[in-house]
């Protein structure tokens, strides 16, 4: 089937409207091929048809659920089957961002789809799965769909979710943390910051002080195992207390996302200081000479992380008036993903090349989509 191009894609838009493996160290991007484009924000109508090209591409709605709908996006653009549970969790929470910046009302009612279609896949309680940081991912979801919806089965669902794997996966051993799963091999970033932040929100939602003190539990477990003081974020410990992933986008951005969300309740705690020594590792370690941040590509679970560091790099900025210091590196991010776009609108994480007309992963899609609607909260 012939792709259409992305004019032809605004105009029906407009129309119409988990195998995974311990990741090791990260690839730094070659600069060789690298285009040359300003860094100027891509303009709001743009952030807005990133995500819609997305859902023409991957969103698919498959039946009623109550007096609802439910829906699931594709794993790629052969739509043979749907995102695997942590990624689905991702895609929806990159379709919330996007709502966030643009308040429209077709990626409102796709969250509230979207997650009918978790519920009916996956139940309301995920103890079968053993990846405690595939459930943190969707407690974190269901919290911040929540604060769009006002639903209370979303805000149940994260809570319900959470307490299981605090309950099942915080313990003593290395002083604190949670396991990264039931087989209690490592302790991951993974886990333990998404976690910190999901456990603010839910403080925000309940009141409950009890998960703010957890929150602020885990990150300081993190400072104390993971974090360096030059702002290097280490991925994972095992149980010897040897130290076995290096820093990953998503690692660096959950940090910073726990890192920004407490600093009003403890602002003695040098949360922020460390959010912004973890900000200026990035860029300075982990991306090319002009700033871009890193491919990848070592395994299918990589492939979605920038959209992570985009999501929580973002807000921190827009939290603490950090523009100055970050919007333009940031925009330049946001504008050559776009740059590289294919001709359906679909940008994969190669942000330095043209993306394949024939691409298929959306995983990997959400980055640019992620980057482009954060720039815009600030």
């Amino acid at each position: 089937m012939k792709i259409p191009p992305i004019a032809a894609v605004l105009l029906a838009l407009v129309m119409g409207s988990c195998g995974k493996k311990e990741i090791k160290d990260t690839e730094k991007l070659s600069t060789n091929e690298l285009g040359t484009i300003s860094a100027v924000q891509p303009v709001r109508s743009e952030a807005l048809l990133a995500m819609q090209c997305y859902n023409n591409a991957f969103y698919n709605q498959y039946g009623t659920y109550g007096t609802s709908f439910k829906a699931y996006y594709y794993s790629d653009v052969t739509r043979t089957g749907r995102m695997d549970f942590w990624r689905q969790a991702e895609a929806i929470e990159t379709l919330i961002d996007a709502y966030n910046v643009n308040n429209n009302a077709d990626l409102r009612n796709k969250i509230v789809y979207l997650y009918n279609g978790m519920r009916d896949a996956h139940g309301l309680l995920w103890t079968a799965n053993t990846f405690n940081d595939d459930v943190i991912w969707g407690a974190l979801m269901c919290v911040r769909a929540f604060l769009i919806t006002n639903d209370g089965g979303m805000k149940d669902m994260a809570k319900n979710n959470f307490d299981m794997v605090w309950n099942r996966a915080w313990d003593n051993n290395l002083g604190g943390g949670l396991w990264w799963t039931t087989a209690k091999a490592t302790k991951n970033a993974c886990v333990n910051a998404p976690a910190a932040i999901c456990a603010m929100y839910l403080y925000q939602v309940t009141g409950d002080v009890s998960y703010r003190d957890k929150a602020k539990q885990l990150t300081d477990w993190m400072v104390s195992r993971l974090y360096s003081s030059n702002g290097e974020v280490k991925g994972a410990i095992n149980a010897a207390g040897t130290i076995t992933e290096g820093a990953r986008t998503y690692t660096q951005g959950t940090f910073i996302g726990a890192c920004s969300m407490l600093h009003n309740a403890y602002p003695s705690s040098n949360f922020r200081n460390m959010a912004i020594k973890a900000m200026d590792y990035t860029r300075s370690n982990m991306c090319n000479a002009q700033g871009l941040l890193p491919d990848e590509y070592d395994c299918d679970d990589c492939q979605g992380f920038k959209a992570i560091f985009a999501r929580w790099a973002c807000r921190f900025v827009k939290d603490h008036s950090l523009q100055s210091s970050y919007a333009s590196w940031l925009n330049y991010n946001a504008a050559e993903a776009w740059n590289y776009r294919n001709s359906n609108g679909l940008m994969w994480g190669q942000w330095w090349r043209r993306t394949p007309d024939n691409y298929l992963n959306s995983f990997e899609t959400t980055n640019g989509v992620a980057m482009m609607n954060g720039v815009w909260l600030f």
